[in-house]
């Protein structure tokens, strides 16, 4: 009978500690593979390194994961030269490159599709040819749909769209297949700037926070199993704390990109996204998101519409920040009013878009499953996409007709120097629609004049949402848009957009987040401006509907994804509005507030419907609608008491029963250490370890040479598992509310419950720590004990 014998190690600081919450192929790569082939429990160590093991030590940097007490890690310490992290440094400002140029790209694909879109119906248009420009546009949008829904569900490993709940899933500990994969990254980025430019009521955000975060992992690992590329660079870095931080970097980067906003995708990595995070990964990633934006800055001073401009290096501020409000406006203590009245609308409205949108995902989710054919439940996917596109057209196109035309109404008191600036401004935005265009006159002033006019609704609905903010954010046009053009832009905007969200493209939700809130925000001002009419002195100048819009904007995304610092931030960046700082902080905050009291926000709604084992910084569960404190309960209360134990020599075929017959992903190893004994816990070993020593018989021992063992016969390092001798583990009456922090700070998968005397009594996992895991089982843990106060 053959029989394993298994080697151990120890883990060197808590990051390995962390390499637990993932899987194990990373745990095996993180480890050098000439390092000893065995470490017992005093801390010698045998080498298989080759004929000098002196030299194996100088040379190869993941050594410093060799356990601290050891003769090994001391000398190679000693020998060793001061690091100072530059090539972490290089890593981390090449992900913000590779990003910054990836935002930059995206922009410029967009912007040239829509334009050649729009350029098609031109003459149709003029001649208010309404259904030969809905041909054209839907004709157009439905080609750009079939390929962007088209690659996410033919093309895409997952074959749904990825973004920002399995990236911060991911980041979270759980393990997600595919998330950062090369095809999902090219389906992704084709899908993304397809959809948006097809018309479709969404944005380019979420898909470049989940671009970035696999330009993240990509650089930092350089290796692709999809491709067959593993590069010899950089091989300190293929572990998976590492890993990680790379890609929190590259998440980060995304957003930095794409709102211009360094500071922002800082604040929002660390709100959002990561769950591990020290000052080190901060200052790392503040250098990503600042080359990043640095990057998009650069290409985009002199490139537009991938034709050089001349001027490289000039940094533009109407081209630097999103939506520019080039006019500041003295504030008065009044305007927190309005302001919180803008908080408490945002978080009904954002509660209301994250029930209605979860509602649909869950009847898309009940539709398709109960489509048995994989073809045609993918066909189906596709078909979504393109009736979604249909109303979504057929709305922008024939609406507008319904609006007569408007002449520009803007205060002279904003004005620019020269009112042809304004003019020429106005007619490069605004969307003319039918409109003729506007005749030129020489003013009594000697100022040339336009009597410009524009179509309300072809300006909120027909242009693509950047250039819809920046109307609605603009200071000085309290009369541009009227009630009727306000209040049917937000009502089809809010329900379209949340068709889209959750849709077979690749598309983001913050653009139209800001949009639906701008729109509501300038309905708010537009019924100040009734009542107390435009003023022009400095005392009511905060009376505008421009300044209200960008705080409707912030209140509507806060009610909705319940941030608050990063999106403050980011509010400021895109804006250059630092004078309306409190008073988005009041909205923001009251939004959060109103929100939260009614639902989750929707990312952490998205993490849960799509059924990733998320945990919160903070454990919640509650019975009878109350919360419970988890301090009054301990470990033993969630454990699970049947445990399969390994010990230090086991028999091929009960492994490979193991195996068979469990779907676990690691084991609790025990030992006597003397004949008469109790077995007691000595670290756990992976599912995957296990496979690979069964996939290797030279190190199989038998009976007749069971007492002649040698660890010659054991593989090199690279393919030899190893006892986690370092696996974390707590008492059985130790805190509940301690051993959730614990296991999450760690980013752990399993946690081994011991009793006074070491033994393994239980074993706690992800799944036992989420919410409603600990709702049934604390739930049983009070009947019970109510059950034994009533006898």
């Amino acid at each position: 009978m053959s029989s394993l014998l298994f080697c151990t190690r120890h883990l060197a600081n808590s990051e390995e500690q962390m390499l637990l919450a993932e899987d194990g192929p990373d745990l095996i790569h993180s480890l050098d593979p000439r390092r000893c082939c065995n470490i017992n429990a005093g801390g010698s160590a045998n080498y298989k390194c080759g004929e000098e093991k002196n030299e194996c030590l100088a040379t190869y940097e993941s050594l410093d994961y060799l356990p601290s007490h050891s003769e090994a890690y001391k000398k190679w310490l000693q020998e060793k030269a001061y690091r100072t992290d530059w090539d972490r440094w290089l890593l981390m400002g090449l992900i913000g490159i590779g990003v910054g140029m990836l935002g930059f790209l995206t922009h410029q694909i967009i912007d040239c599709l829509i334009k050649l879109k729009w350029k098609l119906v031109e003459n149709y248009l003029q001649n208010g040819n309404f259904h030969m420009t809905w041909i054209c546009i839907l004709g157009s949008g439905l080609a750009m749909i079939l390929v962007s829904s088209g690659f996410v569900v033919f093309f895409c490993p997952a074959g749904v769209p990825c973004g920002l709940p399995e990236v911060t899933g991911f980041l979270n500990g759980a393990s997600i297949q595919n998330v950062f994969n090369i095809k999902t990254f090219l389906g992704t980025f084709v899908s993304c700037v397809l959809a948006v430019a097809s018309g479709l009521f969404c944005g380019p955000e979420g898909p470049m926070i989940h671009l970035g975060a696999i330009i993240g992992c990509g650089l930092s690992q350089l290796k692709s199993d999809t491709l067959g590329i593993h590069l010899p660079f950089f091989t300190r870095f293929q572990n998976s704390a590492d890993k990680r931080n790379f890609i929190t970097a590259g998440a980060g980067a995304g957003i930095a990109s794409v709102f211009r906003a360094p500071v922002g995708g800082l604040l929002f990595t660390l709100e959002e996204v990561a769950s591990f995070w020290d000052v080190r990964l901060a200052w790392q990633t503040f250098f990503c998101c600042l080359m990043a934006t640095f990057t998009t800055d650069l290409l985009s001073s002199s490139l537009d519409g991938f034709v050089y401009r001349g001027h490289f290096g000039f940094f533009e501020a109407e081209k630097g920040i999103l939506f520019w409000v080039k006019n500041l406006l003295d504030l008065s203590i009044l305007a927190f009013i309005p302001t919180i009245f803008l908080g408490i609308l945002g978080g009904l409205l954002g509660a209301l878009f994250v029930s209605l949108n979860i509602k649909i995902n869950k009847l898309r989710m009940r539709f398709f499953s109960s489509i048995s054919k994989l073809f045609l439940r993918k066909t189906s996917k596709l078909l979504e996409s393109m009736m979604i596109l249909v109303c979504t057209v057929t709305i922008t196109v024939y609406l507008p007709y319904f609006f007569p035309c408007t002449p520009v109404r803007t205060l002279r008191t904003f004005q620019l120097k020269n009112n042809t600036e304004i003019t020429k401004e106005f007619k490069r935005e605004i969307a003319e629609y039918t409109c003729t265009p506007g005749t030129p006159w020489i003013g009594p002033d000697g100022v040339k004049y336009y009597n410009q006019t524009f179509n309300q609704a072809a300006a909120l609905l027909a242009e693509n949402g950047r250039r819809g903010i920046a109307y609605l954010f603009k200071r000085g046009t309290h009369e541009e848009f009227g009630y009727t053009s306000l209040f049917i832009a937000v009502a089809f905007y809010f329900l379209l957009s949340c068709w889209t969200a959750g849709s077979a493209v690749a598309s983001g939700l913050v653009i139209p987040m800001l949009y639906t809130g701008a729109l509501y925000g300038r309905i708010v001002g537009l019924i100040l401006v009734s009542i107390f009419g435009v003023q022009t002195n400095g005392y009511g100048a905060w009376i505008d509907p421009g300044l209200f819009a960008a705080i409707g904007a912030a209140s509507f995304v806060s009610g909705v994804s319940r941030l608050t610092v990063s999106l403050t931030v980011i509010m400021i960046e895109i804006t250059n509005d630092v004078q309306s700082l409190l008073l988005v902080m009041v909205a923001v905050m009251v939004a959060k507030m109103i929100g939260d009291w009614f639902n989750l926000p929707l990312y952490s709604s998205l993490l849960k419907l799509k059924c990733i084992p998320y945990l919160d910084s903070e454990p919640f569960a509650g019975q009878r609608k109350k919360w419970l404190n988890l301090e009054l309960f301990s470990a033993r209360d969630v454990m699970e008491p049947c445990v399969r134990v390994l010990h230090l020599k086991e028999k091929i075929v009960s492994l490979a029963q193991l195996l068979a017959n469990t779907s676990h992903g690691g084991f609790p190893v025990v030992y006597k250490s003397e004949p008469d004994q109790a077995e007691v816990f000595l670290g756990t070993i992976t599912r995957l370890e296990l496979c690979m020593l069964l996939e290797n018989e030279p190190i199989f021992e038998t009976e007749t040479n069971e007492d002649t063992f040698s660890c010659d016969l054991l593989l090199s390092y690279q393919k030899e598992p190893y006892i986690n001798k370092s696996a974390v583990s707590v008492q059985a009456h130790f805190s509940l509310q301690r051993t959730y922090i614990i296991f999450r700070t760690l980013g752990l998968r399993h946690l081994t419950i011991v009793d006074l005397q070491n033994r393994v009594v239980g074993i706690i996992t992800r799944k036992d720590l989420m919410p409603f895991q600990l709702e049934e089982r604390l739930g049983l843990q009070l009947a019970s004990q109510r059950l034994d106060l009533d006898e």
